[in-house]
């Protein structure tokens, strides 16, 4: 996001995480690839905040509420943030 207060709220979370031994968000996500986790990006979502496709990792779907919704229709587990 473009509104990230200076860099402030980046580092006081990557410095909780690291206080409490947990993995960077970079390594979690890693992971869950690996583990076969489908990653999908929302394009409206994506326009409201000014994201392009080049500043997002490899590896993620790109869709909308409709292609979400029809993709974890026969999932196990699904997680919308």
């Amino acid at each position: 996001s473009k509104m990230n207060f200076f860099g402030i709220g980046a580092k006081l979370i990557r410095w909780v995480m690291k206080q409490k031994n947990i993995m960077s968000l970079e390594e979690l996500m890693k992971k869950a690839i690996e583990s076969g986790v489908e990653i999908t990006a929302c394009t409206m979502s994506m326009d409201v905040m000014g994201i392009t496709q080049e500043e997002l990792i490899d590896g993620i779907n790109y869709g909308g509420v409709g292609q979400y919704l029809g993709a974890t229709e026969g999932a196990n587990t699904n997680l919308f943030i």
